[in-house]
């Protein structure tokens, strides 16, 4: 994990020299400072300012979650997992998670933009306090948390010079031939005084110098102030003074302009150009206009461009969203352009789980997380829309690769919950019925859907180690499907019933249920990632039997599907059990070497299970080198990656006999004391350090140790023959 996922600074940073010494100090004696103004007033840009500048006192980094877009209290405590970049595979609570990665953390955690769920943010953070004594935390909203021990850093808008100096810096950003001078300066310090130093109302206004003057600007601002004065009773003078100056903003728009603003309000967080096209262009705004149309909205400072690791995206700040949200509103088309929004991200979704099984699914990877946001809101739309629950079932199945093969198991699984919640009975009577048909998207039965959903919850429940709820989900699914003729569904529940099996130490009833679902998958013409890790966990099944000569020939014909399609994700699972093979039969270079390339992918999807598994083997395969001390450093840094991933091994005989052999050969060279050092020093080490430490290490490293000892075996529990496998639920079921 990196230390910080601040971002970059887009602008040079102007003024509150004395903020800035005040959030420090207070930041050194208070675990919990809030800095509290109103919208656009620079909250933000201060305490990301504050946290860069800070971010080497803490051992742990910096961390932001930016809670703007979080509505729902249930998406709170998911939020911050994935700010801190966790990857949560357990059934814990979210919030009991949080609190077991802080407690023995140095961070500082910034959460921008908590006001509109003050109280659950504040129940969260009280708890975070209490448990995790080497946090502190930096809230930025609108107002206080009212948290105990809370310090209050109330941010007023830019004294006169600092404005003149934002606007002035903007101004040559927006207009390059802008400089100011004896000409124009009393003009800028006048429209700074008017706009109160608010710095978004200044860079508004910053954002119409390419087409006006200074003197033009306050001549429209005198107009718009004079227009737009009634606010709410009660709010603040500097609130109307910024709804002013966006107001303003917006007045100067073309009508195209303004109706774009409005309709890109529905966007949940950031957006890309076909997005923006799809969910916005029609009436009154033709799809081929929408390019030119952002093209000057992002001139005018409306819109924001950053890079993303999935492309170029657009955002809205929020005070700015939420003026645009109002005007759609007064349109009366909120309701149509949410359901665009839902349709496009539905339509989205479905074009990543086809590509997940290409040579795009990097790229797969890296759209799902980057427009979460938005897929969280087309979810929450479904599901809270009567008699639309088959679409939040559709999504929320559709989306199987973004729960369990990039680590989003929990709130993979609180969506699967509210959909299959919202529709029981009636959905099996509305077999026949088609859904709505995404952009891009093929339609389903209801029915059908349904069913995905259901052996979704299950694969994911498995995972989380909850047998319980995996066992309803699947029986549910097998039983319906059986008396539909879905075929393909009770492929999918066999193949997942069989993925429970070898969690369970059950190997031959594991493989008996895998080789039905494959023959099944066969029968039927699929092929996919989930048929392919059933092959792969087929495999471990037969490696747990001693069977490796099988094992290793499903993984050697998954290995080559993999490599004609361009898939990685299962090509990690099945390398691991390759390099299992090797380590038995005394090849520990190729077995080393099998295992870099699994940690590396496993690593780019964050897939935990499949990391700390293969970290674990590597260790045997270390000690088997002839290097205890680097062995056991790699066990003690697998140890604290179980927490996240849930009961340490699955309190499986199979998974825990690699580890005791690796444990029993390291301790027997380097003595209790020794061996025990190592492990703490494997315990410091970040998840980033860990896998670097782990691809690090070459045979070279081994010269001046003791030769290779020879490879042992350790049975099993129950075992007929001799096991000591580190795989056993690998692929779909190790997530």
């Amino acid at each position: 994990m990196r230390r910080s996922n601040l971002p970059a600074e887009l602008g040079a940073f102007v003024g509150r020299e004395d903020e800035l010494a005040e959030l420090e100090r207070l930041l050194a004696s208070s675990r919990l400072v809030t800095v509290a103004g109103a919208g656009g007033v620079g909250k933000s840009r201060l305490a990301l300012r504050i946290a860069a500048g800070l971010e080497k006192r803490y051992c742990d980094g910096v961390r932001l979650a930016e809670l703007s877009a979080v509505h729902d209290p249930a998406l709170l405590e998911h939020t911050l997992t994935e700010a801190l970049g966790l990857t949560d595979h357990t059934s814990k609570a979210p919030r009991e998670m949080l609190a077991g990665h802080l407690a023995e953390r140095q961070l500082l955690l910034v959460l921008d933009g908590f006001e509109q769920l003050v109280d659950d943010c504040a129940t969260l953070v009280r708890e975070l306090l209490r448990e995790a004594p080497g946090l502190r935390v930096l809230a930025v909203g609108r107002r206080p948390l009212r948290v105990a021990g809370e310090a209050l850093l109330p941010l007023a808008p830019l004294p006169e010079d600092d404005a003149v100096r934002l606007f002035a810096d903007r101004a040559a950003a927006a207009a390059p031939g802008f400089r100011l001078a004896d000409g124009n300066r009393e003009a800028v310090r006048e429209l700074c005084r008017r706009l109160d130093g608010i710095p978004l109302a200044l860079e508004l206004a910053a954002g119409r110098l390419p087409v006006l003057s200074v003197d033009e600007v306050l001549h429209r601002l005198d107009d718009r102030f004079r227009l737009l004065t009634g606010g709410a009773r009660g709010e603040l003078p500097r609130h109307g003074t910024l709804r002013t100056a966006i107001g303003w903003s917006h007045e100067l728009c073309t009508a195209p302009e303004r109706l774009l603003w409005a309709r890109l309000s529905v966007f949940a967080g950031p957006f890309d150009l076909e997005a923006a096209e799809y969910v916005c262009g029609g009436a009154g705004l033709p799809t081929d206009t929408v390019l030119d149309v952002l093209g000057e909205l992002l001139a005018q400072s409306v819109v924001y461009r950053e890079d993303t690791p999935a492309g170029v995206r657009y955002r809205l700040l929020d005070t700015v969203r939420a003026y645009g949200a109002e005007w759609l509103d007064a349109t009366g088309d909120t309701e149509r352009m949410r359901r665009r929004h839902r349709d496009w991200y539905t339509g989205l979704a479905t074009w990543c789980e086809l590509d997940w099984f290409s040579p795009r699914q990097a790229e797969v990877a890296a759209c799902a997380d980057t427009d979460l946001p938005n897929l969280r809101a087309a979810l929450e739309l479904c599901v809270e829309s009567e008699g639309e629950t088959h679409l939040a079932q559709y999504l929320a199945g559709t989306l199987w690769f973004f729960w369990v093969g990039c680590g989003r198991l929990a709130e993979g699984r609180h969506w699967l919950e509210r959909a299959v919640a919202g529709e029981s009975a009636a959905a099996g009577r509305r077999g026949a019925a088609r859904i709505h048909e995404p952009a891009g998207g093929a339609p389903e039965h209801h029915g059908d859907v349904r069913l995905k959903a259901l052996w979704v919850l299950g694969h994911v429940a498995i995972l989380q180690g909850d047998n319980t709820a995996a066992v309803g989900a699947l029986h549910e699914c097998a039983e319906t499907a059986g008396r539909t003729g879905n075929r393909l569904a009770a492929a999918y529940s066999t193949h997942r019933m069989g993925c429970l099996a070898l969690l369970s130490d059950d190997m031959e009833r594991a493989e008996e249920l895998l080789r039905a679902a494959l023959a099944q998958y066969r029968e039927l013409g699929e092929l996919n990632s989930n048929v392919l890790m059933g092959q792969v966990e087929l495999g471990m099944s037969l490696v747990f039997q001693g069977e490796l000569a099988g094992a290793v020939a499903l993984c050697e014909e998954v290995r080559e599907i993999c490599a004609e399609r361009g898939e990685r994700w299962t090509r990690a699972y099945a390398l691991y059990v390759l390099a299992y093979a090797c380590w038995t039969r005394g090849e520990h270079r190729e077995a080393r070497e099998l295992l870099a390339e699994c940690i590396t992918i496993d690593h780019a999807f964050r897939d935990l299970v499949g990391l700390v598994l293969a970290i674990e083997l590597l260790a045997l395969v270390t000690a088997s080198q002839g290097d205890p001390a680097e062995a056991a450093v790699l066990q003690g840094a697998a140890a604290p990656v179980w927490d996240t991933v849930g009961l340490p091994l699955f309190g499986s005989g199979y998974f825990s006999a690699p580890r005791a052999l690796c444990e029993q050969e390291a301790g027997e060279v380097l003595g209790t004391e020794a061996y025990d050092a190592c492990l703490r020093e494997g315990r410091e080490l970040s998840l980033d350090a860990a896998v670097e430490r782990a691809l690090g290490w070459h045979e070279e490293h081994a010269s001046g140790v003791p030769a290779p000892r020879a490879t042992r075996r350790q049975t099993a529990p129950g075992t007929r023959e001799p096991a000591g496998s580190p795989t056993g639920n690998g692929g779909e079921a190790a997530g």
